[in-house]
C-alpha cells in the first residue's frame, strides 16, 4: 500500500506540474512530496523529472512510467470497487470543472449535493479548455463537441438561446418583430473571456443563418451583468435559456423573436476514459443528465 501511495503521489506531481501544487491536492507539504519522488527515483534507478528552479517536466522514462502508473491505479480502483460494490455509497471528493456560466447551473448542482451528502464537491469555474486528465478533474461540463479521444462524454441536452428584454425597455423603445429591427436597438453582448470573441446571436430566417452587424451597446465577459442590465431596461440581450429561466418565469424579462432563433448549444459532461466508472462520478453524470434540462 505504501508503494501504491507513492505511485499516486507521482501521478499527482506529473499532473500538477510541481511538488507544491501536488501537495495542496494531497494535503502534504511540498518537501514531503519531493522526498517521496526522490525515493521513488532512487528505487527505480532513473530520473522521472527534469527539474529546474522555475519548472519541471517528465523525462522520457517518466512519461512511460506515468502511463504505467495510471493503469495500475485504474486496475486497483476497479478491483476495490468490485469488492465493495455491495456497500458502494457514492462518497469522497468530486472535482468538477464548469464554464463561467456554470453559476447559473447551481440550482441543479445544489440539488445533487442534497441528494448525495457524502460527496464533497470541488468546483472550478473557467471558460478555458481544461485538460481533464492532466489537471486531475473527475468530470467537466462544457458546451460544444468532444475532440479528446481520452474522454467519455454524455449529452445533457441541447438548448436554444433566448433574446430577452424588460417590459419597460420595450415600452420605451418598441418591440422588435423581425431580426433586422434589432439594428435600431441597444444590444448587450457576451464576449468569451478566453478568446475575446463575441458570442453570436444565432438568428435565422426560413432555416438560413442571418448575419447582422448588431449595435454593441454593452459587452460583458460573463452572463450575470447582462441579465442585470437587461432587467433594468438598459437593452436587449441574447442568452442561454437556463440563464434567464427565473426572470422569464417572473416576468422581469420577456422573450422575443423565438421563431428566428436556431438550436445553438449542446451541454455535455466529460470524464476520463476508464474501464470502471467510480460511484461518485457515475451518480453525478446520471443526475446531471436526468435533471439539468428537466424543467
Amino acid at each position: 500500500m505504501d508503494k501504491l501511495g507513492t505511485l499516486g503521489i507521482f501521478i499527482q506531481v506529473a499532473e500538477a506540474g510541481s511538488f507544491v501544487a501536488a501537495g495542496q491536492r494531497l494535503g502534504l507539504s511540498g518537501s514531503a512530496i519531493g522526498k517521496a519522488i526522490a525515493r521513488l527515483e532512487e528505487e527505480m534507478g532513473v530520473r522521472l523529472f527534469h527539474r529546474s528552479t522555475r519548472s519541471m517536466a517528465l523525462t522520457e522514462e517518466g512519461s512511460f512510467f506515468l502511463d504505467t502508473c495510471r493503469r495500475i491505479q485504474s486496475d486497483f480502483e476497479a478491483a476495490q470497487a468490485q469488492l465493495s460494490r455491495a456497500q458502494a455509497t457514492p462518497r469522497g471528493q468530486l472535482r468538477v470543472s464548469l464554464p463561467l456560466a456554470g453559476m447559473l447551473l447551481m440550482p441543479t448542482i445544489a440539488a445533487f449535493m442534497a441528494e448525495y451528502p457524502e460527496i464533497n464537491l470541488d468546483l472550478d469555474f473557467t471558460d478555458r479548455l481544461v485538460d481533464v486528465i492532466e489537471e486531475g478533474f473527475d468530470a467537466v461540463i462544457r458546451t460544444g463537441e468532444v475532440r479528446d479521444t481520452r474522454l467519455m462524454s454524455r449529452k445533457l441536452g441541447t438548448f436554444k438561446h433566448r433574446i430577452v428584454a424588460a417590459p419597460a425597455y420595450l415600452a420605451a423603445h418598441g418591440v422588435p418583430t423581425a431580426p433586422e429591427d434589432l439594428l435600431g436597438h441597444r444590444c448587450l453582448h457576451h464576449r468569451y473571456a478566453n478568446s475575446g470573441r463575441f458570442e453570436p446571436w444565432p438568428l435565422v430566417r426560413d432555416g438560413r443563418e442571418l448575419k447582422l452587424d448588431l449595435p454593441q451597446t454593452t459587452v460583458a465577459s460573463t452572463l450575470e451583468p447582462l441579465i442585470y442590465l437587461a432587467e433594468r431596461a438598459f437593452g436587449i440581450t441574447c442568452l442561454p435559456p437556463f440563464a434567464v429561466a427565473l426572470e422569464l418565469a417572473q416576468g422581469s424579462l420577456v422573450s422575443l423573436l423565438e421563431e428566428h432563433l436556431a438550436e445553438a448549444g449542446t451541454f455535455r459532461v466529460l470524464w476520463p476514459t476508464n474501464r470502471y466508472l467510480s460511484p461518485k462520478v457515475r451518480v453525478f453524470v446520471d443526475y446531471m443528465a436526468a435533471n439539468l434540462f428537466a424543467a
